[in-house]
């Protein structure tokens, strides 16, 4: 389906996603902080992950937890201080990794200097800096439910996007809530500032960014009407939903050129990772790499996985779609979970069988990997109540029953998902040392955590580890084309790997029932079951078994 070729490091890379108020605590604050990263680095390279992606960590309100950034180029407190930052993009370097972070491109906090000079007055230095529109009928007012909003676009999160300002007496507009107002580049003036910003990271040695929403920087230059649709809800590959087509505020034809100019922004300092949060159909989504020459972002999510079904059926067909929209020189992400979605766990019933098997598909197919925190130990959800969320998103929906969000299979308490890394069974699972932690620990950590699964040869955690392992020692996995196999057992995935004249052979048990298939084998060098039996020619498949073998 694809031939290999010299791809760049971000193509052959693995990535580790970090939480970073959830991931260590060094100064017993009950938060997680930069040097608490700095201290678990070596964790992170004994896995075998090569990139780590951080979420903000820049000075903010943490209204939403990092993503409302206040100053881009200094560190919240509760983080650390620059030093730190330095020191961590020092210390990854010094173990060979490379270190990714995440930049918030299109909006920034409300208490952001920008903004509040914008906001002033409608005349001074910054006014048309963020986006900023009267009412059409400002004799009807602006209260609630008054239909005087410039134009009918609603916010990501449901509702309009447009905010009123009595300060200037005009509306602003912020794709996603209403403390995050997007920033206006068509004004050239934000868009030097932005570049500057990231100039100042690069020349710091930050190896690339993860880019936040990056498809909805750019807006309708008429402020037109969005066409009335008969959809609900927004789904991975139609973020249309709320009975609106968002056709005027999402994926604009010059937020495909900014790809390409912020590609060569980067450029100017190397080979660096551009990973975009985009959504919409994979034709849409592919837009943001460019042209043929892959001139654009360089990686892109492709968030439909994160609704996989357990089955070899829908992986096959997945990874069928996937190629055919991301074949060479492009590359594909294959990521199950995240810091705003329910853990991969979750979709598995809490089966840590059918874990191993989703992160050894994870990590061979044709994609860079990206693993969220505490994935590769199986951590799992917390239930928790909406009125007391952290996160601002339930407080908005309070008034809708939780089982209807269950019922769609909607993360609306993003908490639940970013509670404390469970590092062993001691207090606070070793996370903190504090008597409270700013989400509370999950109560299952003296069964699942590191400490445990590192002394368990059949866990989850030696699986990933196994596994990256035997990535990065054969360049067939990290960017040899791939094959999907014919002809196997029913409910067995199977797909080669080939790079030069190397080949590798894996082969998944979707079911719980034992399967055998005739097959040439020259060495077989991982196996996720004991029971897994790998011959010349012979191949026997455990329930749930997995095997990776190279074939002559």
């Amino acid at each position: 389906m694809s031939s290999e070729n010299n791809t760049p490091w971000y193509h052959r890379t693995t990535i580790y996603q970090i939480y970073p108020r959830s991931f260590y605590d060094s100064n017993s604050d009950g938060i997680g902080d930069l040097q608490g990263i700095i201290q678990k680095l070596d964790y992170i390279h004994g896995l075998g992950f090569e990139t780590i992606w951080i979420s903000p960590f820049f000075a903010s309100p943490q209204a939403d937890t990092g993503y409302d950034i206040s100053n881009y180029t200094d560190i919240a407190p509760e983080y650390g201080t620059m030093d730190d930052a330095l020191r961590l993009i020092e210390e990854v370097h010094q173990r060979g990794m490379k270190i990714v972070f995440d930049m918030v491109m299109n909006h920034t906090s409300i208490e952001h200097p920008w903004f509040k000079e914008s906001q002033s007055s409608r005349n001074n230095p910054k006014s048309d800096w963020y986006i900023w529109r009267d009412s059409p009928h400002p004799f009807l007012g602006e209260g609630p439910g008054v239909r005087a909003k410039p134009n009918n676009w609603q916010s990501l999160t449901g509702g309009s996007g447009w905010h009123y300002s009595a300060e200037r007496g005009q509306y602003f507009w912020s794709s996603f809530l209403p403390f995050q107002p997007d920033l206006n580049y068509r004004n050239s003036e934000v868009k030097r500032a932005m570049f500057d910003i990231v100039h100042f990271w690069l020349s710091q040695g930050v190896d690339g960014f993860r880019l936040d929403i990056f498809n909805v920087i750019y807006k309708d230059a008429e402020f037109r009407d969005n066409p009335f649709s008969f959809k609900l809800l927004p789904t991975e590959d139609d973020p249309s939903g709320f009975f609106q087509e968002v056709k005027y505020n999402l994926n604009q034809p010059e937020s495909f050129e900014f790809a390409k100019e912020f590609r060569s922004v980067c450029d100017e300092f190397g080979d660096k990772i551009l990973l975009g949060e985009v959504s919409g159909d994979r034709s849409t989504i592919r837009k943001f790499l460019g042209d043929e020459v892959n001139n654009g972002l360089g990686l892109v999510f492709d968030f439909e996985m994160l609704n996989f079904q357990f089955s070899a059926d829908y992986f096959r067909k997945i990874i069928q779609r996937i190629e055919a929209h991301f074949p060479n020189p492009f590359m594909p992400v294959y990521v199950f979970s995240n810091h705003d979605r329910r853990r991969s766990i979750h979709k598995l019933g809490g089966d840590l069988h059918k874990a191993k098997l989703l992160a050894m598909l994870q990590l061979t197919v044709r994609g860079v990997p990206c693993m969220y925190y505490g994935e590769e130990i199986g951590m799992t959800d917390l239930p928790l109540p909406f009125n007391s969320a952290f996160d601002p998103i339930p407080h908005k929906f309070k008034f809708i029953p939780r089982f209807v969000f269950d019922f769609l299979g909607m993360t609306i308490n993003r908490d639940e998902v970013r509670t404390p890394m469970q590092w062993d069974g001691r207090k606070n699972a070793g996370f903190s040392s504090a008597e409270k932690t700013w989400l509370p620990v999950h109560g299952n950590y003296k069964e699942i955590n590191v400490e445990k699964e590192s002394g368990e040869d059949d866990s989850l955690l030696h699986t990933v580890q196994s596994v990256l392992k035997i990535r990065r020692q054969e360049k067939a996995i990290q960017e040899g084309s791939l094959q999907i196999l014919n002809g196997l057992p029913e409910d067995v995935l199977g797909y080669s790997r080939k790079f030069e004249d190397e080949k590798i052979v894996l082969l998944l048990n979707f079911s719980s029932q034992e399967k055998e298939i005739r097959m040439d084998v020259s060495e077989c060098l991982f196996k996720i079951s004991t029971k897994d039996e790998v011959k010349n020619q012979a191949i026997r498949l455990d329930g749930l078994g997995g095997v990776i073998f190279k074939s002559r």
